[in-house]
């Protein structure tokens, strides 16, 4: 099976599967019923000994020791492959004007967007196990953790953290680059979510056409304004104050949470903002 095969699989199944779609059983609103929640696949793929991973280990600044490698999730793994799916028009602009909270749809897309994003990694796992690989997803095996540590917090570093990075993956597997609101901005925009897993299967592995890390964000400002918290600074984001905000919703809104307004209504919401050369810093 070739990266190019997968993609497509993934394409056709985004597109006929209808747990993409919000359902009955769950929907807040009867009117949301049937409304699509994702748009087609961009997918990427990285070498599992890219020297990236190690660096990005064994730097404090970029993730820290607690990133497990590609090869300790799966002995003898290869490839990486990440992938993003956008949300679709009607998930979006649903989420554009209250900026009191997020809306219900995109509590559907945050949520049971997610399951229906586990399910569809599941579905590339099996067909790269149908093809002879073996296969590791971070995101869904029994050692992968999230936890707040509180002493991070107090010293004003991010306050979660977790051994596996979708966002860090994609940036390896050259789907983008990261933004002011440490979205990663890929060609379709920084609206949706990623996925990603892990094989001993040799896949085509995809070019980084950048070398910064914030190559793709021009910082303008207009997600630091969309921001209802402000936690987005003039250089960078405060994601005690961003966490704090969402544990917030998660409360009020269980089992459901999200929040989003800082995609939306900005230049890469749904597309890579044409470069200005401006670096973080």
């Amino acid at each position: 099976m070739t990266l190019l095969e997968l993609e497509r699989a993934l394409a056709a199944f985004v597109a006929e599967n209808p747990g993409n779609c919000v359902e009955t059983s769950y929907a807040l609103r009867p009117e949301y019923v049937g409304t699509r929640i994702y748009e087609a696949p961009l997918m990427g793929c990285a070498a599992a000994d890219d020297p990236l991973f190690a660096y990005m280990k064994q730097s404090k600044e970029i993730y820290g020791p607690t990133l497990r490698l590609p090869e300790e999730w799966l002995p003898g793994a290869v490839s990486v492959v990440s992938f993003f799916l956008p949300f679709t028009k009607e998930i979006r602009d649903s989420n554009r004007c209250d900026l009191t909270r997020p809306s219900d749809l995109w509590l559907h897309g945050r949520a049971e967007g997610q399951a229906f994003l586990d399910r569809a990694t599941a579905y590339l796992a099996e067909l790269l196990r149908e093809a002879g690989g073996k296969v590791a997803i971070p995101s869904q095996d029994p050692e992968f953790y999230v936890i707040r540590d509180p002493a991070r917090a107090e010293r004003g570093e991010p306050p979660y953290v977790s051994n596996w990075s979708e966002r860090h993956a994609a940036f390896t597997a050259g789907l983008g680059t990261f933004s002011l609101s440490k979205h990663l901005i890929t060609e379709k925009g920084v609206s949706g979510r990623f996925s990603s897993l892990i094989t001993d299967l040799p896949l085509t592995v995809t070019p980084r056409p950048y070398t910064d890390p914030y190559e793709y964000c021009t910082f303008c400002g207009a997600c630091r304004k969309r921001c209802i918290v402000n936690a987005i600074g003039e250089k960078e984001k405060d994601n005690r104050i961003c966490s704090g905000f969402q544990h917030q919703m998660r409360e009020r809104f269980a089992p459901r949470h999200g929040c989003g307004k800082c995609q939306l209504s900005v230049p890469c919401e749904t597309r890579r903002p044409k470069r200005s050369g401006a670096k973080m810093g």
